[in-house]
Parts: C-alpha cells; sequence; structure tokens
C-alpha cells in the first residue's frame, strides 16, 4: 500500500505543477512557449484528477490532504471559468444579447436558423461561421463589414469596421461596430479567433500505438503554430478595447479555452459573464464528448451582467448559443 501512496503522490504532484503551468498563460505567450497553452486543453480532466487525489489523502487520514487542500485554492477560479454556480440577480436587464457560431446554417438550415435567433428578440446578435447575407432577421440592422463574423442589431450603427485589416490573419477573425442604444453608444466586438480545423477522424485515438502517435503529433502539429497565430489576433483585438471611447461588450467563438493565453488577455479587464452571473456548466462546443468551452462574453466593468446561459434545447450548430443579458449604465 506504500507503494501505492508514493505512486499517487508523484502523480498528484505531477498534476500540481501542471495546473501552475496552465496559471503562467497570464504571463508567458505562446510564440515564447507554446505548451503551457497546451496544457489549458487538458484543464478538465487535471482537475478532475486533483481533487479525486486530494479527496484520497482526505479518507487516507494523511496530513498531506490539507496541504493539496490549500494549494487547490489556486485554482478556484480557474475551476468556476468551466463549472460556476451565482444567485439569481435581481436588477431588471435592458440588454439581450446571442452569441452563436451557426456553422453558416449548414447542419439544420438556414430556416431553423432564422426560426431560433427570431425567437430570442435580442438586442444584438453576434453571429461566427455566418455570412448573413441570405438571412432575413425581422426589424434588424445587419452590420455591412464583410467577415466571417456577422452583426445584427435593432438600434442604430453609428460606426463599423475590421480589427486590424491591414492584417492578414485578423482580416476576417474580429469586428467592431460602436451601436447608440437610449442615446449612448457602446461599442461591440464580435471575435471569431483562427479556428483550428480538426475533423473528428483526426482527433479520434483508435488503439493502434502507431495511428496514434501519428495523430497526436499531427494534432500538435495544428495547435502550436494556431496558438502563435491567436498570439498576433488577441493583440490587435485588444488594441479596439483599450482604445475605444465607449464601454465594451465583446463575444464570439475564441477557438481557446478557459485558463488560455486567449482567455487571460481578451477578458483583461473585463467581466466574464458567465463568471457573474452563470449557473451549471459553460460547455458550449458539443461535436466532441470533452467538455469543451470556446465561447464567451465579456464587457466592460461599467456594464453589470445579469444572466447568462448556454441553450442546450438547439443543436442547430456544432457550438450551442450563448445567450446574456445586462443592465446598462444610464
Amino acid at each position: 500500500m506504500k507503494i501505492v501512496r508514493l505512486i499517487f503522490l508523484i502523480i498528484h504532484i505531477g498534476i500540481f505543477f501542471l495546473l501552475v503551468g496552465m496559471l503562467l498563460n497570464t504571463y508567458v505567450p505562446p510564440k515564447v512557449f507554446p505548451w503551457f497553452n497546451l496544457i489549458s486543453l487538458g484543464f478538465p480532466v487535471l482537475m478532475t484528477g486533483y481533487i479525486v487525489l486530494t479527496v484520497f489523502w482526505v479518507f487516507c487520514w494523511k496530513k498531506r490532504a490539507v496541504v493539496f487542500l490549500l494549494l487547490g485554492l489556486m485554482f478556484f477560479n480557474a475551476t468556476i471559468r468551466w463549472i460556476n454556480y451565482t444567485p439569481e440577480k435581481k436588477d431588471v436587464a435592458d440588454l439581450k444579447i446571442v452569441s452563436f457560431n451557426t456553422k453558416d446554417g449548414q447542419i439544420s438550415g438556414k430556416k431553423d436558423l432564422e426560426d431560433y435567433l427570431n425567437s430570442q428578440h435580442a438586442d444584438v446578435m453576434f453571429l461566427q461561421e455566418e455570412s448573413g447575407y441570405q438571412i432575413n432577421f425581422k426589424g434588424y440592422t445587419k452590420g455591412g463589414v464583410k467577415s466571417l463574423t456577422t452583426l445584427f442589431t435593432k438600434h442604430e450603427i453609428i460606426d463599423e469596421k475590421l480589427i486590424d485589416p491591414d492584417t492578414e490573419s485578423i482580416a476576417s477573425y474580429g469586428t467592431q461596430t460602436d451601436i447608440k442604444i437610449r442615446g449612448r453608444i457602446y461599442r461591440f466586438i464580435n471575435v471569431y479567433l483562427h479556428p483550428f480545423k480538426f475533423k473528428k477522424s483526426m482527433v479520434k485515438l483508435n488503439g493502434n500505438s502507431d495511428q496514434d502517435e501519428k495523430k497526436i503529433k499531427n494534432i500538435i502539429g495544428k495547435l502550436i503554430p494556431t496558438f502563435k497565430l491567436h498570439q498576433e489576433e488577441v493583440a490587435a483585438i485588444r488594441k479596439a478595447v483599450e482604445n475605444s471611447p465607449y464601454p465594451v461588450i465583446m463575444a464570439g467563438d475564441f477557438n481557446s479555452v478557459p485558463n488560455s493565453y486567449e482567455y487571460y488577455h481578451l477578458s483583461e479587464d473585463l467581466k466574464d459573464a458567465f463568471m457573474e452571473t452563470g449557473k451549471g456548466s459553460a460547455t458550449s462546443f458539443h461535436d466532441y464528448k470533452f467538455p469543451i468551452r470556446i465561447d464567451y462574453v465579456f464587457s466592460s466593468k461599467s456594464i453589470q451582467p445579469i444572466s447568462y446561459k448556454v441553450d442546450r434545447s438547439v443543436r442547430i450548430s456544432d457550438h450551442f448559443p450563448v445567450i446574456a443579458t445586462f443592465k446598462l449604465e444610464h
């Protein structure tokens, strides 16, 4: 039994240092060391293992259980970015947004997509992987910037542009739209970071060691360059946030998980609506069985999130729609 406990202790310490490495995404960009960002993809598995082993030490009546419990507090915020519970807010919302990677209506068709989005009666709709030119939304104005992101709103559009259109990698992956709502202007940033372009067959291991090893190498070969490309995109999007003369709401498909470099830097000085008001799991990409949260809604500190919901009642894309409400400053 002592040997088993020693093995578990070594594993537990190893998991701890991997989780600490993940936290270093705050400081270390992918172009310097992309492997910390890679660790963030496995956070649900690592954290589950950490908790299970901590419980094991508790039942073994080992003093190290207290040490691991205290060290585990370092990962509290990292955990509630995936699973959270907050009491219901009593404030009345005066803005509703929907963010949805629609897969261009390829899965269920444009009609189902139109019907669903029209039924939401949102003030602003952030769509990704959506051309938007063949969809009819009643009472909405469409943003006119040609991009892989499309924005629809019931309010007056004051200005809009691609984020850093001179940079080829950014031109299709971020737009900013300034909208006047009840006499005040707000900046809405629609994000779609460069996708990894995986197919299920590319990531599904089949038990053949040679083939699985080749697949893992191919996966890493796609992940690392995309992380580095994201770093450039994040820098451009951050400028749009920091230089905004108006309060900001940013939403979209970030193609990156919580606790990643992309998450830490895009959410800087902004509120994560899920952490403020979310309940349950934030998993938004359902094409794989592994829990993946890559769709987000952030807002300036002057804007109060009231509710956040991942709508799992519909499967008209490989993403679930994300719906959030806010109380605007007056």
